[in-house]
């Protein structure tokens, strides 16, 4: 069996098990009221982490830097870097009243950071660390068309005058490899594998074709305190056009495309909204004559109650402007709902509309300029 028809059969079966998914969710919605599980599931562990912060930064006026604090499924974890009763006690009874809140527990670890040089310092972090740790430092790009995810979506494909219906599919995650923690809770310096599969068939032919293959992996390493994240990769890519494309009776002319990049993005967070920008640089690449510069820069947005279904409210609008074309912005938009749990590494799935511009973000047609819309599931692990 060739390998196009191969990825043809997994994609069909990826998109029926994310189609049963949603149905279930329609048949069987979560209940309007749940106890204190389902409150503790509104409020979200993140949001839990933010307020607990502010009740013993502001209220008790602890120092940021002498306590570590983790929420896990609604039950707080503290750990104080030095014995005191006093504060142990203050912040037990100031605790226990939150609402959506099921425990706490006040431990007493004596801090390794000052055991550690200034960059250590400077950076917040503890020394102490963690192997294979779950989800990543730097939250996944919601609009980003080469995010590494799982995901699958049917659309509307416009180009050179040609429409048709295509259909999308990624395979893909960002791996801990290892966590060097933070003050903070969420707070650290982390290494990651970054791995993905995109790949487009046109779902117009009878036999969905299959038109490009990109291949990317590569290593990330991702940095947070507060609101403030870093990520910085450095990665291959590689695109691969489909056997029916090359078979077919005009088939486009092969490209070479092949290429190691470097990239850096800062993102800001502020309550719900995120502002992030940054950049890439091509270190090698086929076709030698390829420009090596890329501005990417974008705004989300991802709500904290539910609103239809018990799913989030998210959005994003991805910005991207290469010097191979230019410097023509290219730009995609993707707004929906998110269900399940919204930090990284926890389960998820969102069903999200989307809509592209700009020159083709994947394969060998990035000469092209396209435009597609349509319906796709993304789900997180």
């Amino acid at each position: 069996m060739r390998i196009s028809s191969s990825v043809t059969i997994c994609s069909n079966k990826a998109l029926c098990a994310c189609a049963a998914v949603i149905c279930l969710m329609l048949v069987f919605p979560y209940p309007a009221n749940g106890g204190a599980e389902s409150a503790a599931y509104r409020g979200a562990d993140a949001f839990l982490t933010g307020f607990i912060a502010s009740v013993l930064e502001r209220e008790l006026q602890w120092d940021r830097n002498s306590y570590s604090l983790q929420v896990v499924d609604a039950v707080a974890t503290i750990t104080l870097f030095e014995a005191d009763p006093q504060r142990k006690a203050a912040a037990g009874d100031q605790l226990r009243t939150i609402d959506g809140l099921l425990g706490v527990s006040i431990v007493v670890k004596p801090s390794s950071a000052d055991q550690g040089g200034g960059l250590r310092r400077w950076m917040g972090l503890t020394g102490d660390g963690k192997i294979f740790p779950t989800g990543d430092l730097f939250r996944p790009l919601i609009a980003d068309p080469k995010q590494p995810q799982f995901f699958a979506g049917f659309y509307r494909f416009e180009s050179l005058g040609v429409g048709y219906t295509m259909a999308s599919v990624g395979f893909g995650e960002t791996f801990g490899l290892y966590r060097f923690f933070g003050s903070r809770e969420g707070d650290g310096l982390q290494l990651s594998l970054a791995a993905a599969l995109f790949a487009k068939f046109n779902m117009s032919t009878p036999s969905y074709d299959l038109i490009n293959a990109d291949y990317t992996i590569g290593l990330a390493t991702t940095y947070r305190r507060g609101d403030h994240s870093l990520r910085s990769r450095i990665y291959h890519e590689s695109s691969h056009l489909g056997d029916e494309l090359l078979q077919s009776v005009n088939p486009p002319d092969r490209v070479n495309l092949s290429y190691e990049a470097v990239e850096l993005i800062y993102s800001r967070e502020w309550r719900g909204l995120r502002v992030y920008g940054g950049g890439e640089y091509l270190v090698h690449k086929t076709p030698e004559d390829l420009k090596p510069l890329m501005a990417h820069w974008g705004l989300e947005f991802r709500g904290r109650q539910p609103i239809l279904w018990n799913g989030r409210p998210v959005a994003g609008v991805d910005m991207k402007s290469s010097e191979e074309n230019d410097w023509p912005i290219d730009t995609n938009v993707r707004a929906g709902l998110e269900f399940g749990r919204p930090n990284p590494g926890q389960r998820r799935l969102r069903l999200l509309v989307e809509w592209y511009n700009g020159y083709d973000p994947h394969g060998q047609f990035y000469k092209n300029r396209i435009m597609y819309y349509g319906l796709g599931v993304s789900l997180g692990f």
